[in-house]
């Protein structure tokens, strides 16, 4: 008897299906206009009620907030919802109360902090654009050529130093608006918490639980807008940290240049060491091996005063650096190995000096003291004093 009955349901109803479509339509779906199905009978109003005309106004009043201002743009004026908070007279209505004006409190700081970011953010940037205005200039001057230490551009290498010291106080700035927002951080993490925990407590009306999830909304709200803030913080702060670093060590480059009145380039110090491969290699080695069985990358001759040796100096290091960028280097100073042994250690001596003053114009170039190796031997096959460097 079961068969028959399901086949006795199943083919009207796939009948009724394929086929009765506007019977469907006129005589099962309500009409929304309230007229009666068939299309007979009285138009019958439904009203709505005072919950459904309260949430329509809000709606409108939401719609209208938004579509007045960007996507992009934050509103940080009080929302019209919380507006319509009033004491409910309950135990509960007082702290919901008092974590409203938490909130407001930690609203007015979330804004003030975003404006004290942007005005540093802009103070920090101009700085910056003055500094290279200043280097730019000092630099040009450089590449066309000037007399060494040229009292103009030593002024202009001042004001530039005066413009890196401000970016460092921009940063001390930031770092401290940094900890400020995040103690508005941790307020609102103590305020969500606190409103959460106040849904438990007994004694509380509807009223007061609408406005607690209003103002839940309203700190999740303050707690996307305080996350954006400091990610944005600590970008910025790790940026023109790093800035600055790179320009303290061009600064000093820039300052050998001058005292030269020729552009050496950028400071070694900003290449990009590969560190990978572990710790540098500055183990001591043979200086009488690397004379007699290596090639050197440079060899300096001080058989005058005055021998101009930076400019080259820093080129074949920069380009070795380009190359292989683990390289280390040995600076050996070699004396000649002729004449008597007080002859011999007078040569030696004033190789070692020398040898000194290279490796204080590699330190000016910005070279990590741990890359470079310093040693001295004599050899009967060199006429003068020399320093030769070799890579590793």
């Amino acid at each position: 008897m079961i068969a028959p009955i399901k086949g006795l349901f199943l083919i009207p109803a796939a009948a009724f299906v394929f086929t009765a479509c506007s019977f469907t339509e006129d005589a099962l779906w309500p009409s929304l206009t309230g007229e009666d199905p068939s299309g007979s009978g009285e138009q019958i109003e439904i009203l709505a009620s005072e919950a459904e005309l309260r949430d329509e106004a809000e709606y409108a009043a939401s719609s209208e907030l938004v579509g007045a201002q960007p996507v992009t743009q934050v509103s940080y004026e009080p929302e019209s919802a919380l507006m319509t908070i009033s004491p409910t007279g309950t135990f509960v209505g007082a702290k919901v109360a008092q974590q409203r004006s938490e909130l407001e409190n930690l609203k007015v700081s979330v804004n003030n902090r975003r404006i004290q970011f942007e005005q540093v953010r802009n103070t920090a940037r101009q700085n910056s654009q003055n500094y290279f205005a200043t280097i730019a200039a000092v630099t040009a001057r450089l590449r066309i050529g000037t007399t060494p230490g040229n009292p103009v551009l030593v002024s202009q290498w001042n004001a530039a130093q005066s413009e890196l010291d401000r970016i460092l106080t921009d940063i001390a700035a930031l770092n401290t608006l940094g900890n400020q927002v995040a103690a508005d951080s941790a307020m609102s993490s103590y305020l969500l918490e606190s409103v959460r925990a106040t849904y438990g407590l007994q004694g509380a009306v509807d009223e007061d639980h609408r406005q607690l999830s209003l103002i839940e909304d309203e700190v999740n709200r303050n707690v996307v807008l305080i996350n954006r803030l400091l990610g944005g913080l600590r970008e910025t702060i790790g940026r023109y940290t790093n800035y600055v670093n790179a320009e303290r060590s061009n600064l000093g480059t820039l300052a050998l240049a001058i005292k030269n009145g020729e552009y050496l380039g950028p400071s070694l110090a900003n290449r990009k060491h590969d560190y990978s491969g572990g710790e540098v290699n500055t183990a001591a080695v043979d200086p009488q091996n690397l004379v007699d069985e290596r090639r050197p990358l440079v060899v300096i001759r001080f058989d005058r005063t005055d021998v101009e040796f930076k400019q080259a100096l820093y080129t074949a290091v920069s380009t070795a650096l380009e190359r292989h960028p683990q390289s280390t280097f040995d600076l050996v100073s070699v004396a000649p190995n002729m004449g008597s042994p007080a002859d011999v250690a007078i040569a030696s001596n004033a190789a070692k000096r020398h040898a000194d003053t290279v490796l204080q114009a590699l330190s000016e170039m910005g070279l990590p003291s741990n890359r470079v190796t310093l040693s001295s031997t004599t050899s009967p096959s060199v006429q003068t004093n020399e320093v030769h460097i070799y890579v590793r």
